[in-house]
């Protein structure tokens, strides 16, 4: 079997990198609409104990509660965590195809 130029090696790496800002970005969307979306249909669902599971977040994110302001301030979280968990991911890996050149 021929080897491939060198030119489509080259190309091949640079395809393989990841943005890193970018993957933050979609992170960011990503979780805070999940946090968003599962708060407002917990709310809308009602009930005697609405979203006792979700509402233990508030153990962590400070400020968060299931209702219609505590979505908002989940989203504020969500996306900041999943910005910066997307980033990371983006980063290492750029680390790890960095090494492997």
């Amino acid at each position: 079997m021929n080897a491939p130029p060198d030119d489509s090696r080259e190309v091949l790496w640079e395809v393989a990198r990841l943005h890193a800002g970018v993957l933050g970005f979609v992170g960011a969307v990503l979780g805070g609409a999940a946090i968003w979306m599962l708060t407002v249909w917990l709310v809308l669902k009602g009930g005697p104990t609405v979203g006792a599971h979700l509402q233990l977040l508030g153990q962590y994110l400070y400020g968060y509660t299931v209702s219609w302001t505590g979505s908002f301030i989940g989203a504020c979280y969500g996306a900041l965590v999943g910005g910066a968990i997307g980033w990371v991911i983006g980063a290492v890996y750029n680390l790890v195809v960095g090494l492997r050149e």
